[in-house]
């Protein structure tokens, strides 16, 4: 999947942004970089307009927030329509997940385990210390072009050096834990089956083996191990098996969402 992403000229406007991250970064500062590459991202990848998925997935992803938020971010959940698997955040509150990762899931809880995880990014601000880390680097092009696919190689990898920051955009397995951690509980707290987590981790690592290419920008953005199913699974059974109990599973609303994304335009990409 390819898509054309800024000129440098372009990439230039969100830097001055970026450099002032390798110091201490605000809540309102964290918000503005979120909006800039938010702005980016709705004019560099095709995103699903429809209504009805659009209504769908804020409810869902609102409904994980509000018990995940205590900044009062103003959060904004979005389809991308890609065949490719994936789901990635945005600093400040803004939520991606790929058609193919919806359509490939069996329920709600799946779905949901996948948006409480990438809640659980921002929350812990994980994507804002790859920034800091990179003290000066201009990383805001790096991180939308390998958690988006969002580049034009030839000319990105020679004007923004896409290869020696590349790793800025890579989440480690500790923010992965964390993230798994915070999905977990957002998702039992508005009554959800977190079993979803592992779930769909075991049908990533199914696409893995079977149609690999589909798969790879999930993985270049979040590392995962075999352990991890398991590792999730082991978080589950610490909670007490009062609190796990008649938590949903799945639910008419989310078959009927799915089956309405099934129905539009197959995706170019």
């Amino acid at each position: 999947m390819r898509y054309r992403f800024v000129h440098a000229a372009r990439a230039a406007l969100i830097a001055p942004l970026l450099l002032g991250a390798a110091c201490a970064v605000s809540t309102q500062q964290e918000v503005e970089i979120g909006t800039n590459f938010a702005s980016q991202i709705a004019k560099e990848l095709p995103l699903v307009h429809d209504p009805e998925v659009t209504r769908y997935i804020t409810a869902l992803g609102d409904s994980l927030a509000r018990v995940a938020d205590q900044r009062n971010l103003d959060w904004h959940f979005s389809v991308v329509d890609s065949r490719e698997v994936n789901a990635f955040a945005v600093p400040g509150g803004y939520i991606y997940v790929n058609r193919g990762l919806i359509e490939r899931a069996t329920s709600m809880a799946q779905v949901a385990g996948v948006v409480g995880h990438e809640i659980g990014h921002v929350t812990r601000r994980h994507s804002i210390k790859q920034m800091q880390k990179a003290q000066g680097a201009n990383i805001g092009a790096t991180l939308l072009c390998t958690l988006t696919s969002a580049c034009n190689s030839d000319l990105t990898q020679t004007a923004l050096s896409i290869g020696a920051n590349a790793a800025f955009a890579k989440f480690s397995r500790t923010d992965e834990t964390e993230a798994d951690e915070e999905g977990v509980r957002f998702v039992i707290r508005v009554g959800i089956d977190p079993n979803g987590i592992p779930e769909m981790f075991e049908i990533l690592q199914q696409e893995r083996k079977e149609r690999p290419t589909e798969v790879e920008r999930f993985f270049a953005s979040h590392p995962m191990e075999e352990s991890r199913i398991a590792d999730t699974k082991r978080l589950i059974a610490t909670y007490p098996t009062a609190q796990l109990k008649g938590l949903t599973r799945d639910a008419p609303s989310f078959q009927a969402f799915k089956k309405r994304l099934l129905s539009l335009p197959a995706p170019k990409k």
